[in-house]
């Protein structure tokens, strides 16, 4: 599944073909998405001009004259810009047309998302889908201690382990199964430990491994299990960096251990029992 660091590579990719560009036409090839693609962009989006492209979370906002486009890639969607005259594939859901240039939203399995928030409903944050996301990563607000006292506040009292806790997204965004993983060994936190019980010099280590493993996701161009492509259609790199995930009974890089694989809440979770104990 597409995370941060997926969505983020998607949204550097595209950004510099498509700001600026006015779009020509919308074509819905099958709008049988999570949500239903509302018939009327057809008509709304033609002559719409595209002034920033951000992310929030996993969701990409394109910011237009009258409103935001909301795009989520869910479970296996990518996004490509291609040659209008580029045949279209199976699969392909939704173009957005600029022209020569053609944004493509390939889905297989019909889990993304393409919506719509007129600037009549008010600012693109109050949008129910993105009101209860906790803060990125990569802002002010999470920046040095101020990520840490996110994290201590938002986990007292909590008996769910800190895996789960980072996965549910409410205290800080993006921090997908992967990064999970590796940002908990990168911090020395075991995962079955229990989010009430870390202290304030944990919650400081995990906040600056959150950001150390999120920007090296990045700079890899993600990570690539099977169906994400970047804006280009290359994988991302970032698995043959990972310390533990998907390394179960291989060597721990740093003290030699084998990495262990535990289940929780149905996916799996990858740890250095040595170097991450409770």
């Amino acid at each position: 599944m597409p995370e941060l660091p997926e969505v983020e590579v998607t949204r550097l990719g595209i950004a510099p073909h498509l700001q600026g560009r006015v779009i020509s036409a919308v074509k819905i090839l099958d709008g049988r998405l999570r949500w239903p693609v509302p018939s009327t962009l057809t008509k709304i989006l033609p002559g719409q001009k595209v002034h920033t492209i951000e992310r929030r979370g996993k969701y990409l906002l394109i910011e237009l004259d009258i409103g935001h486009l909301l795009i989520h890639l869910g479970m296996t969607g990518t996004l490509r810009v291609l040659p209008s005259t580029d045949p279209l594939k199976l699969h392909d859901r939704v173009t957005v047309e600029f022209g020569k240039l053609s944004l493509r939203l390939h889905d297989p399995r019909k889990f993304g998302a393409v919506l719509w928030h007129p600037r009549t409903k008010g600012p693109i944050e109050k949008n129910v889908l993105l009101q209860k996301l906790g803060v990125e990563p990569f802002s002010t607000e999470f920046a040095g201690e101020l990520g840490a006292e996110i994290l201590y506040r938002a986990s007292r009292k909590r008996t769910v382990a800190v895996k789960q806790f980072l996965l549910a997204g409410q205290a800080v965004v993006g921090v997908g199964n992967i990064y999970c993983s590796e940002s908990l060994f990168e911090a020395g936190i075991h995962p079955a430990k229990a989010a009430g019980k870390l202290t304030r010099p944990q919650c400081v280590r995990l906040a600056e491994a959150v950001r150390l493993i999120l920007k090296k996701a990045i700079a890899a161009g993600g990570s690539s299990l099977k169906d994400f492509v970047n804006s280009d259609g290359d994988p991302g790199h970032f698995m043959v960096q990972t310390k533990v995930y998907d390394r179960k009974d291989e060597p721990c890089k740093v003290c030699k251990t084998p990495i262990k694989q535990i289940v929780q809440g149905q996916r799996s979770t990858y740890f250095c029992p040595t170097c991450q104990k409770r």
